[in-house]
């Protein structure tokens, strides 16, 4: 397996969450690979273009091996911040911009190469070959081991795999945001054998409070003692049963929800449990 089957998702570490300092970043790394979490997922706009340098400078003092840790990165994104002269927020992809952020993030992660470089958002104005000629360069130049995409439609992703080969979709997929199973999105990356990841995979279950979150709450309570096991672990469960081995990315900073959700990977649901969850969310059975 080329990355972890829970991902440590950085975009809070730093400004856009808990503004962590060096030492509590290098912390953190370490419990992260205590817990066997190896891979690491950051995109060049977070924290205003400044988490990945934060990383990077506590990962030169941490003391760990390169090649036992994956770094993912994604670009694409123009944000309008302190660090850029931006005058609306939009997407890069030509083929000079592709090199240049991959080669920035490379300087602000310190590292020489990235195990995965995603676009991180679909543009209009995408054009499949401008991509393919980055892409191709930047593997050439052994910058990059791996390319992908991220929150990209399955006509999205035929589009850009007819010029260069995706390896991963990283898209938004929990219990409450589950449409990748009706969409295409997973039988493609099932069929195609394209990686599935996962952000914001606990969804809304617990930032919200409705009707569904209860009737969620509710099916997922009487499941705990069954499997000695906290709904957050269950959530994560749902979501690894599924045949497209789907990796999830974890954004908790927490050390003791980390090592929690580590656990979700020994629990194997059984498949009428993982449809009582399903019809729980759905508020109605399956067709």
């Amino acid at each position: 397996m080329k990355y972890s089957r829970l991902i440590a998702g950085t975009m809070t570490w730093g400004s856009w969450g808990k503004q962590y300092k060096k030492a509590d970043m290098m912390c953190l790394m370490h419990h992260c690979l205590e817990n066997n979490i190896t891979t690491f997922d950051h995109a060049d706009i977070y924290g205003g273009y400044t988490t990945e340098a934060e990383f990077g400078n506590a990962f030169t003092e941490s003391g760990i091996n390169r090649e036992t840790i994956q770094l993912i990165s994604k670009c694409g994104i123009q944000y309008m911040s302190d660090n850029r002269q931006n005058s609306v927020k939009h997407y890069d992809y030509s083929k000079d911009y592709i090199i240049w952020s991959a080669e920035t993030s490379l300087k602000h992660l310190k590292t020489d190469y990235l195990d995965l470089f995603l676009l991180h958002r679909p543009s209009p104005l995408m054009q499949p070959d401008d991509i393919s000629e980055a892409i191709t360069i930047l593997k050439q130049q052994g910058k990059i081991k791996n390319f992908g995409v991220s929150n990209f439609t399955p006509s999205q992703v035929e589009l850009i795999s007819n010029a260069v080969d995706i390896s991963v979709n990283q898209i938004e997929f929990s219990l409450t945001q589950h449409s990748a199973i009706h969409n295409g999105s997973l039988d493609q990356m099932l069929l195609k054998q394209i990686i599935p990841m996962a952000w914001s995979p606990l969804g809304s279950v617990f930032r919200e409070d409705n009707e569904q979150t209860r009737r969620i709450h509710k099916q997922l309570g009487a499941l705990t003692d069954v499997y000695n096991a906290t709904e957050d672990q269950l959530l994560l469960a749902w979501i690894l049963k599924h045949p497209a081995k789907i990796h999830p990315v974890i954004g908790t900073t927490n050390k003791k929800r980390i090592t929690d959700a580590k656990k979700a990977e020994n629990i194997e649901l059984k498949l009428e449990d993982w449809f009582k969850i399903l019809v729980a969310t759905q508020g109605h059975k399956v067709p």
